[in-house]
């Protein structure tokens, strides 16, 4: 399908006014680009794979909108030049030069692939499906991922420091419940390591396609991975279907605040003797996540390991 997109130049100032104004004239789903620096708040609360660098900030901001073939393309125009016009009475709009191309979903829905390369953790390689395998990791564990647009790559540090303690403690065919599985990539690595059979809940729809494909292109069977749309901290149907005292190993690479409310639910679906690997900590929610396993008495920690700015948690049932 091909869309008309329409990129209008103003400065960095004008951009919540461009954007609200948009909104109101019906105008869905706006791209920003401008070189304004993250603060470091805004950093530590990222979750992402890829952070470029950008160039020097110089106030100019560009605002995009995209058409489809059957938008009354005059009409709209006329509209944002007019609410344009409004803006400009009371805020400094620089350039305000409005540029048309066309483009297609596949440009700027898979822009982002030309920034996930290879890369390794320990022996295992994780690659892109896309990606040839490097003539230098031939010999490693082979993961073929493909996240779409809704999950990250597995470049992000969290991601890894979860597949060190996933090689440290899959041992033999284990039972692995990966909360919030999004691509599958920590349920599949498991699988490659020796794992017998992953459950993988998760709240977003996206994960039972994305898992399944990610299945495919490493040669996994269905069988041995099943996913479902919920949240396994509030619906007792997804509690159910995860099942109770069942796995070796639960794995939940979510955030700290998530991390906190599951210890009190992961011991009813851990064997003894099981671990709880978790990740997606940032080092300001190190002592708050530790205080939550603290109070779990059916918890104990058996290590911290550290990555960048964060952390990962990994407990033992009594």
């Amino acid at each position: 399908m091909k869309w008309k997109k329409f990129t209008l130049t103003t400065t960095t100032e004008a951009v919540d006014l461009v954007s609200s104004m948009f909104d109101d004239i019906g105008i869905e789903g706006i791209e920003i680009e401008d070189n304004i620096p993250l603060t470091e708040k805004e950093t530590k609360g990222m979750f992402i794979d890829i952070l470029p660098e950008l160039p020097p900030d110089e106030g100019i901001a560009k605002v995009s909108f995209y058409l489809d073939d059957d938008a009354d393309v005059a009409e709209m125009l006329k509209k944002v030049n007019e609410g344009l016009d409004e803006l400009a009475l009371f805020t400094d709009l620089g350039a305000r030069t409005i540029e048309a191309s066309e483009t297609e979903d596949k440009d700027w829905i898979n822009n982002w692939k030309q920034y996930f390369k290879p890369f390794t953790v320990d022996h295992i390689l994780i690659k892109p499906t896309w990606e040839p395998i490097p003539e230098e990791h031939k010999d490693k564990l082979l993961v073929q991922i493909d996240p779409g647009t809704a999950f990250g790559t597995g470049m992000h540090e969290t991601t890894q420091l979860c597949i060190r303690q996933l090689e440290k403690h899959v041992h033999g065919p284990a039972e692995i419940l990966d909360v919030g599985t999004g691509s599958g990539i920590l349920g599949i690595t498991a699988l490659k390591l020796g794992a017998q059979e992953v459950w993988g809940p998760d709240l977003d729809e996206n994960a039972i396609t994305a898992v399944g494909e990610n299945l495919e292109a490493n040669s996994i069977s269905s069988d041995s991975f099943h996913v479902l749309q919920g949240n396994i901290i509030d619906d007792q149907a997804v509690k159910d279907w995860a099942g109770y005292e069942k796995y070796d190993i639960v794995v939940a690479n979510i955030l700290a605040d998530v991390i906190i409310l599951l210890v009190d639910e992961i011991p009813a679906h851990l064997k003894k003797g099981g671990y709880f690997i978790t990740s997606g900590i940032i080092n300001m929610k190190e002592d708050a996540v530790k205080a939550a396993f603290a109070a779990n008495q059916e918890l104990e920690v058996t290590e911290i390991t550290y990555q960048g700015e964060w952390v990962s948690v990994t407990a033992r049932k009594k």
